[in-house]
């Protein structure tokens, strides 16, 4: 029985990686489409929003030279890449997948409204949101919490490598304990970096709660939508 009529999937770009130190990892891709098959096969509808940080991040290249906004740009497209790939894994495993783009790019995507992607949902396809939210300045983070706000997700899902949130960075401070659910508040008030400032605070603003869970276990994602207590629960 699945815990979430509609969710809104954040995943890292990063992740895609896998074992490589650049690009797509085959091997996470697939394993990533079989765990979305699963959830979809519960009659979950799913929304996805994918960063783009495996091939260009853009705050990174504003530091090496690159005009901020040129950087963004670039950041977006390649969140569109990731997309493409995420669409044609599920394909093979056959979910039916639509990539939406914040820019228009006819035929890589359709361009995105609320209406076609919650349509996409509703007629059992998987709505990947590509390209962030259009603009520079926002990441992929801020892009997801308006997307998931858009589509009247239930929750949002934020698929990370670690396996929810800390008092401080666990592959760093031996001593950081883990939280099974906080608030908003705290988690600004302690400064902790679960997504950026203003994507927190949109999500807290318009009621929407986050898990942060690790995706890169198989499995988890299931475990997740049908209720078992893993990850953090962020809340009002």
């Amino acid at each position: 029985m699945a815990r979430f009529k509609r969710i809104l999937l954040k995943l890292s770009g990063e992740s895609l990686m896998g074992e490589k130190k650049y690009g797509i990892d085959e091997k996470r891709l697939g394993e990533y489409a079989r765990q979305i098959k699963e959830i979809h096969d519960m009659g979950v509808q799913i929304g996805i929003v994918i960063g783009g940080g495996n091939i260009f991040r853009g705050l990174t290249g504003a530091g090496k030279g690159f005009d901020r906004v040129k950087g963004d740009q670039m950041g977006m497209l390649a969140t569109v890449i990731n997309s493409l790939g995420l669409s044609s894994a599920l394909t093979a495993e056959g979910v039916k997948a639509r990539v939406l783009t914040a820019i228009r790019m006819e035929p890589i995507g359709e361009f995105y409204t609320k209406w076609k992607a919650i349509d996409a949902m509703e007629h059992g396809e998987v709505a990947i949101m590509s390209a962030g939210t259009g603009n520079p300045f926002f990441t992929t983070d801020t892009g997801s919490s308006l997307r998931g706000i858009e589509i009247e997700a239930n929750v949002m899902l934020k698929g990370t490598r670690v396996d929810g949130i800390y008092t401080a960075d666990p592959e760093k401070d031996p001593a950081a304990t883990k939280f099974d659910d906080i608030t908003y508040d705290e988690v600004l008030a302690r400064g902790l970096k679960v997504m950026d400032l203003t994507a927190t605070c949109m999500c807290k603003e318009n009621n929407l709660p986050i898990i942060v869970f690790d995706m890169d276990t198989p499995g988890n994602l299931k475990k997740v939508i049908s209720g078992e207590n893993i990850g953090t629960l962020v809340h009002n």
